[in-house]
């Protein structure tokens, strides 16, 4: 939303009439339904203008990629949620998505911001040694699960190359990678955030519009594990676990 001619609030998204949903200059049933996909329909509204074939394409790709990733704390979180109100699905998909944050899902935005940083002229290998000295972790490298190699970030890069669409971004990204191996006395693998970010700055894509995709991928995730839930109830199975893992010590004054 922005000011108006008149100094009002103007947005130039979309607008409700009695006969007709206008969305970014366009006529929903007339021109987009049934023309569009989703994927498409999003970029639409994200940046009002409709993708170009890459772009359609890396969106379904990014969010393919982000969308599911097994039990991971935003859907136990959103299971747990649901399991204690049944009838608030809108709720536990907002539990899980509140935890979008810097460790989990909102990694690729912290991604975006190191990319962006490297690219204004300051070396990938300076950037990591100044944030592991500091202690600090390197957003988008190191995983809980893939120790080794995220196979997720690894075909994101290949399908760049294949499309053609590797830019100083994916470079940028390859650099860390092989700064962060020098510079690390373990394994630190680039997963997934990484490319996401890298890709999607490489298409042109503002580097505030890069936690889009891990949250509305997700919520396609999450919306998988409520349905489950509803039908296969483990959520208080979820909590119970918690409780057995969890040793209670009360504290020594």
């Amino acid at each position: 939303m922005t000011s108006g001619k008149s100094g009002g609030p103007v947005t130039h998204i979309s607008q409700a009439y009695p006969d007709r949903v206008e969305v970014r200059g366009r006529d929903l049933t007339g021109d987009l339904l049934g023309r569009l996909s989703f994927t498409e329909y999003f970029h639409l509204l994200l940046t009002g203008r409709e993708p170009t074939d890459d772009e359609r394409f890396f969106l379904d790709v990014l969010l393919v990629a982000i969308a599911e990733h097994g039990m991971m704390p935003s859907n136990v979180a959103a299971r747990m949620t649901l399991a204690a109100g049944p009838d608030s699905l809108q709720g536990a998909v907002a539990a899980g998505i509140l935890g979008a944050g810097p460790v989990v899902l909102g990694t690729s935005a912290l991604c975006a911001e190191l990319l962006e940083e490297a690219r204004t002229g300051r070396a990938p290998a300076e950037l990591v040694q100044e944030r592991l000295q500091a202690g600090n972790k390197i957003p988008g490298f190191g995983h809980p699960v893939h120790r080794v190699t995220d196979p997720r970030a690894e075909r994101i890069l290949e399908l760049a190359d294949e499309r053609g669409v590797s830019g100083p971004y994916v470079g940028l990204a390859r650099a860390f990678r092989d700064e962060v191996a020098k510079a690390s006395d373990r394994p630190l693998p680039m997963n997934v955030a990484m490319p996401i970010a890298a890709v999607l700055l490489d298409l042109g894509y503002p580097a505030a519009t890069v936690k889009t995709i891990p949250i509305l991928a997700r919520t396609a995730g999450l919306l998988a594990h409520l349905a489950e839930e509803q039908e296969a109830p483990i959520g208080f199975e979820l909590g119970d676990a918690a409780e057995e893992a969890v040793r209670y010590e009360p504290r020594q004054e």
